[in-house]
Protein backbone atom coordinates (compact mmCIF):
# COMPACT_ATOMS: atom_id res chain seq x y z
CA UNK A 1 0.00 0.00 0.00
CA UNK A 2 1.25 3.62 -1.10
CA UNK A 3 1.54 6.13 1.59
CA UNK A 4 -0.93 8.90 1.03
CA UNK A 5 -2.86 6.92 -1.27
CA UNK A 6 -7.16 7.00 -0.32
CA UNK A 7 -8.55 3.55 0.51
CA UNK A 8 -11.98 2.96 0.80
CA UNK A 9 -13.35 0.17 3.04
CA UNK A 10 -15.15 -2.04 0.53
CA UNK A 11 -19.25 -3.04 1.72
CA UNK A 12 -19.28 -6.70 3.09
CA UNK A 13 -22.12 -8.60 4.44
CA UNK A 14 -22.67 -8.21 8.42
CA UNK A 15 -25.38 -11.23 9.75
CA UNK A 16 -26.53 -11.80 6.28
CA UNK A 17 -26.93 -7.62 5.14
CA UNK A 18 -25.11 -5.58 3.73
CA UNK A 19 -23.35 -2.45 5.74
CA UNK A 20 -24.76 0.33 3.36
CA UNK A 21 -28.02 -1.61 3.51
CA UNK A 22 -27.61 -0.66 7.09
CA UNK A 23 -26.22 2.11 7.15
CA UNK A 24 -29.12 3.53 5.03
CA UNK A 25 -31.43 2.36 7.32
CA UNK A 26 -30.34 4.01 10.65
CA UNK A 27 -32.65 5.90 12.13
CA UNK A 28 -31.68 9.91 13.09
CA UNK A 29 -31.77 9.46 17.14
CA UNK A 30 -30.15 7.25 19.31
CA UNK A 31 -33.90 6.43 21.14
CA UNK A 32 -35.28 5.65 17.87
CA UNK A 33 -34.77 1.80 17.49
CA UNK A 34 -34.52 1.23 21.28
CA UNK A 35 -37.95 2.55 21.05
CA UNK A 36 -38.90 0.49 18.23
CA UNK A 37 -37.79 -2.75 20.13
CA UNK A 38 -40.42 -1.92 22.94
CA UNK A 39 -43.01 -2.47 20.62
CA UNK A 40 -41.37 -4.92 18.52
CA UNK A 41 -39.75 -7.26 20.91
CA UNK A 42 -41.46 -6.10 24.16
CA UNK A 43 -40.99 -9.35 26.36
CA UNK A 44 -37.27 -9.75 25.41
CA UNK A 45 -35.05 -8.94 28.46
CA UNK A 46 -33.33 -5.05 28.34
CA UNK A 47 -31.35 -4.75 30.78
CA UNK A 48 -30.02 -5.69 34.24
CA UNK A 49 -28.81 -3.29 36.89
CA UNK A 50 -28.32 -5.38 40.07
CA UNK A 51 -31.36 -6.77 41.59
CA UNK A 52 -33.22 -4.63 38.58
CA UNK A 53 -34.87 -6.45 35.71
CA UNK A 54 -36.31 -4.45 32.80
CA UNK A 55 -37.77 -6.38 29.74
CA UNK A 56 -37.53 -3.71 26.48
CA UNK A 57 -41.53 -2.68 27.08
CA UNK A 58 -40.23 -1.60 30.54
CA UNK A 59 -36.94 0.26 29.16
CA UNK A 60 -39.17 1.84 26.56
CA UNK A 61 -41.65 3.25 28.94
CA UNK A 62 -39.02 4.14 31.46
CA UNK A 63 -37.51 6.60 28.54
CA UNK A 64 -40.56 7.99 27.80
CA UNK A 65 -41.93 8.52 31.15
CA UNK A 66 -38.36 10.26 31.92
CA UNK A 67 -38.53 12.57 28.70
CA UNK A 68 -41.47 13.72 30.43
CA UNK A 69 -39.48 14.12 33.96
CA UNK A 70 -36.95 15.91 32.03
CA UNK A 71 -38.93 18.73 30.31
CA UNK A 72 -40.40 19.08 33.72
CA UNK A 73 -37.30 19.94 35.15
CA UNK A 74 -36.57 22.77 32.35
CA UNK A 75 -34.99 20.62 29.97
CA UNK A 76 -35.16 22.00 26.20
CA UNK A 77 -34.03 20.91 23.23
CA UNK A 78 -30.56 21.81 22.60
CA UNK A 79 -29.38 22.23 26.13
CA UNK A 80 -26.52 20.23 27.63
CA UNK A 81 -27.37 18.17 30.62
CA UNK A 82 -23.93 16.62 31.93
CA UNK A 83 -24.34 13.16 34.04
CA UNK A 84 -21.90 12.42 37.07
CA UNK A 85 -21.58 8.26 37.36
CA UNK A 86 -20.73 5.46 36.87
CA UNK A 87 -22.94 2.40 34.88
CA UNK A 88 -26.31 2.05 35.86
CA UNK A 89 -29.75 2.47 34.27
CA UNK A 90 -30.26 5.82 35.57
CA UNK A 91 -27.31 6.37 33.24
CA UNK A 92 -28.83 4.53 30.34
CA UNK A 93 -32.46 5.77 30.59
CA UNK A 94 -31.14 9.62 30.88
CA UNK A 95 -29.31 9.22 27.84
CA UNK A 96 -31.88 8.39 25.58
CA UNK A 97 -34.55 10.38 26.94
CA UNK A 98 -32.08 13.33 26.23
CA UNK A 99 -31.98 11.98 22.85
CA UNK A 100 -36.06 12.50 22.61
CA UNK A 101 -35.54 15.96 23.72
CA UNK A 102 -33.00 16.91 21.16
CA UNK A 103 -30.56 17.52 24.58
CA UNK A 104 -27.22 16.52 24.14
CA UNK A 105 -25.51 14.29 27.38
CA UNK A 106 -22.01 14.75 28.58
CA UNK A 107 -21.10 11.82 30.22
CA UNK A 108 -18.61 12.27 32.87
CA UNK A 109 -17.21 9.23 35.06
CA UNK A 110 -17.22 10.27 39.07
CA UNK A 111 -14.10 8.30 39.76
CA UNK A 112 -12.25 11.66 38.32
CA UNK A 113 -10.65 13.53 40.51
CA UNK A 114 -12.78 16.90 41.62
CA UNK A 115 -10.62 19.62 39.49
CA UNK A 116 -10.75 17.36 36.19
CA UNK A 117 -14.33 17.36 37.00
CA UNK A 118 -15.03 21.04 37.89
CA UNK A 119 -13.00 22.04 34.56
CA UNK A 120 -15.21 19.92 32.26
CA UNK A 121 -18.23 21.43 34.51
CA UNK A 122 -16.83 24.76 33.66
CA UNK A 123 -16.19 23.98 29.48
CA UNK A 124 -19.69 22.37 29.20
CA UNK A 125 -21.82 24.54 31.05
CA UNK A 126 -24.77 22.37 30.85
CA UNK A 127 -28.24 22.95 31.90
CA UNK A 128 -28.34 20.58 34.66
CA UNK A 129 -26.29 18.02 36.43
CA UNK A 130 -27.70 14.66 37.39
CA UNK A 131 -25.64 12.32 40.07
CA UNK A 132 -26.05 8.35 39.65
CA UNK A 133 -25.61 8.27 43.26
CA UNK A 134 -27.17 4.72 43.59
CA UNK A 135 -24.19 3.35 41.56
CA UNK A 136 -21.95 5.25 42.96
CA UNK A 137 -20.48 6.80 45.79
CA UNK A 138 -18.45 9.38 44.37
CA UNK A 139 -21.05 10.63 42.56
CA UNK A 140 -22.96 10.99 45.48
CA UNK A 141 -20.26 13.03 46.70
CA UNK A 142 -19.52 15.11 44.26
CA UNK A 143 -23.13 16.27 44.19
CA UNK A 144 -23.01 17.00 47.40
CA UNK A 145 -19.98 19.17 47.03
CA UNK A 146 -21.64 21.31 44.18
CA UNK A 147 -25.16 21.36 46.42
CA UNK A 148 -27.57 19.36 44.34
CA UNK A 149 -30.84 18.15 45.50
CA UNK A 150 -30.98 14.34 46.41
CA UNK A 151 -34.03 12.13 45.49
CA UNK A 152 -34.81 8.93 45.03
CA UNK A 153 -36.01 8.25 42.14
CA UNK A 154 -38.88 5.58 41.80
CA UNK A 155 -37.53 3.51 39.13
CA UNK A 156 -34.12 5.20 38.68
CA UNK A 157 -32.71 4.90 42.36
CA UNK A 158 -30.81 7.36 44.14
CA UNK A 159 -29.89 10.51 42.27
CA UNK A 160 -28.72 13.99 42.97
CA UNK A 161 -30.11 16.71 40.65
CA UNK A 162 -28.31 20.29 40.04
CA UNK A 163 -29.98 23.64 40.33
CA UNK A 164 -31.12 24.74 36.80
CA UNK A 165 -28.52 27.14 35.20
CA UNK A 166 -29.18 30.21 32.44
CA UNK A 167 -27.27 28.28 29.43
CA UNK A 168 -27.71 28.91 26.21
CA UNK A 169 -29.28 25.78 24.30
CA UNK A 170 -27.36 24.75 20.82
CA UNK A 171 -29.02 24.91 17.63
CA UNK A 172 -31.29 21.25 16.91
CA UNK A 173 -30.28 19.90 13.90
CA UNK A 174 -32.80 17.18 12.46
CA UNK A 175 -30.40 14.99 10.60
CA UNK A 176 -28.52 12.70 12.66
CA UNK A 177 -25.13 13.11 11.47
CA UNK A 178 -25.45 16.85 12.15
CA UNK A 179 -27.10 16.65 15.64
CA UNK A 180 -24.81 15.47 18.91
CA UNK A 181 -25.58 13.33 20.74
CA UNK A 182 -23.23 13.07 23.36
CA UNK A 183 -20.23 14.34 24.49
CA UNK A 184 -17.11 12.74 25.91
CA UNK A 185 -14.41 14.14 27.65
CA UNK A 186 -10.43 13.48 26.85
CA UNK A 187 -8.16 13.10 29.82
CA UNK A 188 -7.46 16.51 31.31
CA UNK A 189 -4.36 15.77 32.99
CA UNK A 190 -2.07 17.02 30.82
CA UNK A 191 -4.47 20.21 30.32
CA UNK A 192 -7.67 21.30 29.79
CA UNK A 193 -10.72 18.48 28.60
CA UNK A 194 -11.65 18.65 25.50
CA UNK A 195 -15.24 17.56 24.93
CA UNK A 196 -15.77 15.35 21.90
CA UNK A 197 -18.83 15.94 20.33
CA UNK A 198 -20.45 12.77 19.06
CA UNK A 199 -23.49 12.52 16.76
CA UNK A 200 -26.33 10.47 16.55
CA UNK A 201 -25.04 8.86 13.32
CA UNK A 202 -21.81 8.43 14.14
CA UNK A 203 -22.74 6.39 17.21
CA UNK A 204 -25.48 4.37 15.64
CA UNK A 205 -22.97 3.67 12.69
CA UNK A 206 -20.90 1.92 15.39
CA UNK A 207 -23.90 0.54 17.13
CA UNK A 208 -25.25 -1.56 14.28
CA UNK A 209 -22.05 -2.16 11.77
CA UNK A 210 -19.71 -2.91 15.07
CA UNK A 211 -22.28 -4.31 16.47
CA UNK A 212 -23.65 -6.41 13.76
CA UNK A 213 -19.96 -7.59 12.99
CA UNK A 214 -19.68 -8.96 16.77
CA UNK A 215 -23.56 -10.79 16.00
CA UNK A 216 -25.14 -8.97 18.87
CA UNK A 217 -28.49 -10.06 18.41
CA UNK A 218 -32.06 -11.06 20.43
CA UNK A 219 -31.20 -13.08 23.25
CA UNK A 220 -27.58 -12.33 23.65
CA UNK A 221 -26.84 -11.11 27.17
CA UNK A 222 -23.94 -8.56 27.33
CA UNK A 223 -21.72 -7.52 30.36
CA UNK A 224 -21.35 -3.98 30.31
CA UNK A 225 -18.37 -3.33 32.42
CA UNK A 226 -16.41 -0.59 30.78
CA UNK A 227 -17.60 2.67 31.43
CA UNK A 228 -19.80 4.96 29.45
CA UNK A 229 -18.32 7.41 29.90
CA UNK A 230 -15.38 5.92 27.96
CA UNK A 231 -16.97 5.69 23.74
CA UNK A 232 -15.84 2.33 23.88
CA UNK A 233 -18.21 1.57 26.53
CA UNK A 234 -21.08 4.05 25.29
CA UNK A 235 -20.76 3.06 21.32
CA UNK A 236 -19.77 -0.60 21.35
CA UNK A 237 -21.51 -1.94 24.31
CA UNK A 238 -24.67 0.39 25.45
CA UNK A 239 -25.90 0.90 22.18
CA UNK A 240 -24.50 -1.72 20.22
CA UNK A 241 -26.40 -3.96 22.97
CA UNK A 242 -29.65 -2.09 22.75
CA UNK A 243 -29.72 -0.86 19.10
CA UNK A 244 -30.03 -5.19 18.00
CA UNK A 245 -31.63 -6.22 20.88
CA UNK A 246 -30.07 -7.79 23.42
CA UNK A 247 -29.74 -7.18 26.87
CA UNK A 248 -27.19 -5.21 28.64
CA UNK A 249 -25.96 -5.75 32.13
CA UNK A 250 -24.62 -2.38 33.74
CA UNK A 251 -22.22 -2.89 35.91
CA UNK A 252 -20.36 0.08 37.63
CA UNK A 253 -16.79 -1.04 38.16
CA UNK A 254 -14.72 -4.45 37.49
CA UNK A 255 -14.43 -6.52 40.11
CA UNK A 256 -13.11 -9.79 38.87
CA UNK A 257 -14.89 -12.09 41.36
CA UNK A 258 -18.21 -10.51 40.71
CA UNK A 259 -16.95 -10.94 36.58
CA UNK A 260 -16.97 -14.67 36.97
CA UNK A 261 -19.84 -15.34 39.19
CA UNK A 262 -21.48 -13.38 35.85
CA UNK A 263 -20.29 -15.59 33.41
CA UNK A 264 -21.27 -18.44 35.20
CA UNK A 265 -24.60 -17.23 37.06
CA UNK A 266 -25.84 -15.40 34.60
CA UNK A 267 -24.86 -17.01 31.51
CA UNK A 268 -23.71 -14.04 30.53
CA UNK A 269 -22.24 -14.59 26.38
CA UNK A 270 -20.24 -11.50 25.32
CA UNK A 271 -18.08 -10.28 26.78
CA UNK A 272 -15.70 -6.61 25.41
CA UNK A 273 -12.96 -5.36 28.35
CA UNK A 274 -9.33 -3.62 27.93
CA UNK A 275 -6.35 -5.85 27.80
CA UNK A 276 -5.43 -5.05 31.35
CA UNK A 277 -9.04 -6.28 32.67
CA UNK A 278 -8.40 -9.97 31.08
CA UNK A 279 -4.99 -10.17 32.16
CA UNK A 280 -6.58 -8.75 35.65
CA UNK A 281 -9.14 -11.53 35.67
CA UNK A 282 -6.54 -14.12 35.00
CA UNK A 283 -4.32 -13.32 37.61
CA UNK A 284 -7.26 -13.52 40.25
CA UNK A 285 -8.30 -16.48 39.04
CA UNK A 286 -4.29 -18.05 39.61
CA UNK A 287 -4.49 -16.28 42.74
CA UNK A 288 -7.74 -17.97 43.91
CA UNK A 289 -6.39 -21.37 42.41
CA UNK A 290 -9.65 -21.12 40.64
CA UNK A 291 -10.91 -23.01 37.05
CA UNK A 292 -13.10 -20.45 34.61
CA UNK A 293 -15.97 -21.54 34.45
CA UNK A 294 -18.17 -19.31 30.98
CA UNK A 295 -20.96 -21.88 30.02
CA UNK A 296 -22.41 -19.48 27.68
CA UNK A 297 -19.72 -17.12 26.41
CA UNK A 298 -19.48 -17.15 22.85
CA UNK A 299 -17.77 -13.86 22.10
CA UNK A 300 -14.32 -11.90 23.76
CA UNK A 301 -12.78 -8.74 22.52
CA UNK A 302 -10.59 -6.27 23.65
CA UNK A 303 -10.11 -2.97 23.03
CA UNK A 304 -8.86 0.36 24.46
CA UNK A 305 -5.26 0.03 24.37
CA UNK A 306 -2.82 -1.81 22.62
CA UNK A 307 -3.28 -5.86 23.01
CA UNK A 308 -0.13 -7.87 22.90
CA UNK A 309 0.91 -11.79 21.46
CA UNK A 310 1.51 -12.79 25.01
CA UNK A 311 -1.72 -11.30 26.94
CA UNK A 312 -4.13 -12.46 23.67
CA UNK A 313 -2.54 -16.10 23.82
CA UNK A 314 -3.23 -16.31 27.59
CA UNK A 315 -6.77 -15.56 27.63
CA UNK A 316 -7.29 -18.01 24.93
CA UNK A 317 -6.27 -20.80 26.21
CA UNK A 318 -8.08 -19.52 29.38
CA UNK A 319 -11.52 -19.04 28.03
CA UNK A 320 -11.14 -21.26 25.07
CA UNK A 321 -12.22 -18.46 22.86
CA UNK A 322 -10.79 -16.23 19.82
CA UNK A 323 -9.88 -13.14 21.75
CA UNK A 324 -11.28 -10.56 19.10
CA UNK A 325 -9.33 -7.04 18.69
CA UNK A 326 -10.12 -3.84 17.80
CA UNK A 327 -8.91 -0.08 17.02
CA UNK A 328 -10.60 3.12 17.57
CA UNK A 329 -10.65 6.72 19.46
CA UNK A 330 -13.29 8.70 21.14
CA UNK A 331 -13.16 11.32 17.92
CA UNK A 332 -14.44 7.97 15.70
CA UNK A 333 -17.02 7.02 18.00
CA UNK A 334 -14.44 5.12 18.74
CA UNK A 335 -14.56 2.12 16.14
CA UNK A 336 -11.96 2.07 12.75
CA UNK A 337 -11.26 -1.29 12.17
CA UNK A 338 -11.98 -4.63 14.14
CA UNK A 339 -11.25 -8.51 13.72
CA UNK A 340 -14.36 -10.21 11.65
CA UNK A 341 -16.09 -12.87 14.10
CA UNK A 342 -14.63 -15.56 12.03
CA UNK A 343 -11.04 -14.74 11.85
CA UNK A 344 -8.49 -16.59 13.92
CA UNK A 345 -5.38 -14.60 13.96
CA UNK A 346 -2.52 -15.27 15.65
CA UNK A 347 -1.06 -11.97 15.04
CA UNK A 348 -1.86 -8.69 17.09
CA UNK A 349 -4.34 -7.12 13.50
CA UNK A 350 -6.66 -4.55 14.75
CA UNK A 351 -8.31 -6.38 11.95
CA UNK A 352 -10.09 -4.56 8.64
CA UNK A 353 -11.14 -1.18 8.40
CA UNK A 354 -14.92 -1.17 8.68
CA UNK A 355 -16.85 -0.85 6.04
CA UNK A 356 -17.40 2.36 4.26
CA UNK A 357 -14.87 4.26 6.29
CA UNK A 358 -12.09 6.13 3.87
CA UNK A 359 -8.28 5.59 4.88
CA UNK A 360 -4.90 7.08 4.15
CA UNK A 361 -1.17 6.84 5.79
CA UNK A 362 0.86 9.99 5.67
CA UNK A 363 4.62 9.84 5.69
CA UNK A 364 6.30 10.51 9.23
CA UNK A 365 8.06 13.45 8.97
CA UNK A 366 11.79 13.98 8.70
CA UNK A 367 12.44 11.38 11.33
CA UNK A 368 11.37 8.32 8.76
CA UNK A 369 11.37 5.28 9.54
CA UNK A 370 14.48 4.22 8.13
CA UNK A 371 15.83 2.52 11.64
CA UNK A 372 13.20 -0.24 11.56
CA UNK A 373 12.84 -3.20 9.38
CA UNK A 374 9.13 -2.27 8.76
CA UNK A 375 8.00 -0.77 5.81
CA UNK A 376 4.98 1.51 4.59
CA UNK A 377 4.29 2.61 8.01
CA UNK A 378 2.77 6.41 8.31
CA UNK A 379 0.24 8.15 10.25
CA UNK A 380 -3.48 6.99 9.75
CA UNK A 381 -5.97 9.26 9.05
CA UNK A 382 -9.85 8.70 8.59
CA UNK A 383 -13.33 9.91 7.06
CA UNK A 384 -16.85 8.17 7.67
CA UNK A 385 -20.44 9.07 9.28
CA UNK A 386 -18.18 7.93 12.55
CA UNK A 387 -15.81 11.09 13.07
CA UNK A 388 -16.45 13.83 15.56
CA UNK A 389 -18.21 16.45 14.86
CA UNK A 390 -15.49 18.47 16.49
CA UNK A 391 -14.22 19.70 20.41
CA UNK A 392 -17.02 21.67 22.13
CA UNK A 393 -15.63 25.43 21.84
CA UNK A 394 -12.32 24.35 20.97
CA UNK A 395 -11.86 25.60 16.95
CA UNK A 396 -7.92 25.59 17.41
CA UNK A 397 -7.89 22.33 18.93
CA UNK A 398 -10.48 20.53 16.08
CA UNK A 399 -8.57 22.42 13.28
CA UNK A 400 -5.18 20.73 14.49
CA UNK A 401 -6.10 17.38 13.99
CA UNK A 402 -9.79 17.81 11.34
CA UNK A 403 -9.97 19.14 8.24
CA UNK A 404 -12.93 20.89 6.76
CA UNK A 405 -13.89 18.17 4.56
CA UNK A 406 -14.10 15.82 7.33
CA UNK A 407 -10.44 13.98 7.37
CA UNK A 408 -9.23 13.11 11.11
CA UNK A 409 -5.87 12.18 11.99
CA UNK A 410 -5.85 9.80 14.15
CA UNK A 411 -2.29 10.26 15.85
CA UNK A 412 -1.58 6.86 15.24
CA UNK A 413 1.13 5.30 13.85
CA UNK A 414 -0.02 2.17 11.41
CA UNK A 415 0.97 0.15 8.49
CA UNK A 416 -1.80 -2.40 6.40
CA UNK A 417 -0.55 -5.71 4.94
CA UNK A 418 -1.43 -7.42 1.37
CA UNK A 419 -4.96 -8.88 3.12
CA UNK A 420 -5.59 -5.06 4.21
CA UNK A 421 -5.06 -6.02 8.01
CA UNK A 422 -4.49 -2.99 9.77
CA UNK A 423 -1.63 -2.81 12.55
CA UNK A 424 -1.18 0.08 15.07
CA UNK A 425 2.78 0.45 15.67
CA UNK A 426 2.50 3.07 18.04
CA UNK A 427 1.26 6.40 18.88
CA UNK A 428 2.85 9.22 16.86
CA UNK A 429 3.51 11.48 20.48
CA UNK A 430 4.47 8.48 22.21
CA UNK A 431 7.36 7.40 19.22
CA UNK A 432 10.92 6.96 21.10
CA UNK A 433 13.19 8.28 18.56
CA UNK A 434 16.82 6.91 20.19
CA UNK A 435 19.99 7.88 18.77
CA UNK A 436 18.14 7.54 15.33
CA UNK A 437 16.52 4.85 16.12
CA UNK A 438 12.54 4.64 16.13
CA UNK A 439 10.82 2.72 19.28
CA UNK A 440 7.15 1.80 18.97
CA UNK A 441 6.33 1.02 22.99
CA UNK A 442 4.19 -1.82 22.23
CA UNK A 443 7.07 -3.42 20.91
CA UNK A 444 8.78 -3.30 24.23
CA UNK A 445 5.91 -3.79 25.96
CA UNK A 446 5.03 -6.94 24.19
CA UNK A 447 8.76 -8.42 25.14
CA UNK A 448 8.39 -7.73 29.05
CA UNK A 449 4.73 -9.04 28.95
CA UNK A 450 6.30 -12.72 27.93
CA UNK A 451 8.07 -12.39 31.25
CA UNK A 452 5.86 -15.32 33.55
CA UNK A 453 6.26 -13.03 36.58
CA UNK A 454 5.11 -9.84 35.06
CA UNK A 455 1.41 -8.63 34.75
CA UNK A 456 1.33 -5.34 32.74
CA UNK A 457 4.22 -3.14 31.31
CA UNK A 458 4.14 0.30 30.10
CA UNK A 459 7.07 2.02 28.12
CA UNK A 460 7.82 5.73 27.57
CA UNK A 461 10.54 7.53 26.45
CA UNK A 462 12.98 9.94 28.94
CA UNK A 463 14.33 12.97 27.23
CA UNK A 464 17.85 13.23 27.83
CA UNK A 465 20.71 15.60 26.62
CA UNK A 466 20.53 15.17 22.53
CA UNK A 467 18.43 11.95 22.75
CA UNK A 468 15.88 9.63 24.32
CA UNK A 469 15.53 7.04 26.76
CA UNK A 470 13.54 3.75 27.02
CA UNK A 471 11.73 3.68 30.52
CA UNK A 472 9.86 0.28 31.48
CA UNK A 473 7.23 0.92 34.10
CA UNK A 474 6.33 -3.05 35.17
CA UNK A 475 3.75 -4.70 37.02
CA UNK A 476 4.83 -8.03 38.68
CA UNK A 477 2.15 -10.96 39.45
CA UNK A 478 1.22 -10.75 43.03
CA UNK A 479 3.86 -13.11 45.60
CA UNK A 480 6.54 -12.68 42.46
CA UNK A 481 10.13 -11.98 43.14
CA UNK A 482 11.57 -10.90 40.35
CA UNK A 483 14.77 -9.02 40.62
CA UNK A 484 15.46 -6.52 37.94
CA UNK A 485 18.93 -8.06 36.86
CA UNK A 486 16.39 -10.69 35.77
CA UNK A 487 14.44 -9.37 33.45
CA UNK A 488 16.96 -7.22 32.07
CA UNK A 489 18.84 -10.78 31.02
CA UNK A 490 15.17 -11.93 29.80
CA UNK A 491 15.01 -8.65 27.64
CA UNK A 492 18.19 -8.58 26.26
CA UNK A 493 17.95 -12.21 24.96
CA UNK A 494 14.91 -10.59 22.41
CA UNK A 495 15.86 -6.73 21.40
CA UNK A 496 18.16 -5.15 20.13
CA UNK A 497 19.98 -3.17 22.38
CA UNK A 498 18.43 0.51 21.44
CA UNK A 499 15.25 -1.18 22.04
CA UNK A 500 16.25 -2.67 25.56
CA UNK A 501 15.08 0.18 28.63
CA UNK A 502 17.61 2.19 30.30
CA UNK A 503 15.28 2.11 33.39
CA UNK A 504 12.91 -0.42 34.76
CA UNK A 505 11.34 0.54 37.71
CA UNK A 506 8.80 -2.25 39.59
CA UNK A 507 5.83 -0.85 40.43
CA UNK A 508 2.55 -2.56 42.53
CA UNK A 509 -0.06 -1.24 40.16
CA UNK A 510 -0.04 0.93 36.87
CA UNK A 511 -2.00 3.88 37.02
CA UNK A 512 -4.78 3.69 35.17
CA UNK A 513 -8.44 5.30 33.64
CA UNK A 514 -11.28 3.79 35.31
CA UNK A 515 -11.45 1.77 32.04
CA UNK A 516 -8.36 0.25 32.73
CA UNK A 517 -6.49 2.52 30.07
CA UNK A 518 -2.98 3.12 31.29
CA UNK A 519 -2.23 6.86 31.78
CA UNK A 520 0.96 6.62 30.26
CA UNK A 521 0.88 10.59 30.52
CA UNK A 522 1.26 9.99 34.67
CA UNK A 523 3.89 7.89 33.58
CA UNK A 524 5.96 10.31 31.35
CA UNK A 525 5.99 12.29 33.86
CA UNK A 526 7.31 10.59 36.59
CA UNK A 527 10.22 8.95 34.31
CA UNK A 528 10.86 12.89 34.05
CA UNK A 529 11.22 13.46 37.56
CA UNK A 530 7.99 15.41 37.81
CA UNK A 531 5.55 15.01 40.39
CA UNK A 532 2.96 12.63 39.22
CA UNK A 533 -0.16 14.21 41.28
Amino acid sequence: MALSVTHRAPDERIFGRLASELVAELPERLSTRVLDNARRIPARAALVDGEVRWSYADLGREILEARQWLASLGIRPGDRLMTVGENSRALVVLLLAASELDAWVAIVNSRLPTREIDLIRDNCLPRRIFYTSEASPDAEEHGRRHGAESLVHPSLGALRVGTLADSEPEPVAASGAEQVAAMIYTSGTTGTPKGVMLTHRGILYIASISGGMRHLSEGQRVYGVLPMSHVFGLSSVCMGSLYNGACLYTVPRFDAAMLLDALQRERITVLQGVPAMYARTLEFVRRQGQTLNVPALIYISAGGSPLDADIKGRVEAAFGLTLHNGYGLTEASPTISQTRIDDRHVSNTVGRVLPLLEYRLEPLGASGDAADDRDEVGELWIRGPNVMKGYFRQPDATHACLTADGWLNTGDIARVDENNQLYIVGRSKELIIRSGFNIYPPDVEAVINEHPDVTLSAVVGRQVSGNEEVVAFVQCEPGASLEEAALRAFIAERLAPYKRPSQIVLVESLPATASGKILKGRLRDMAQGKDPS
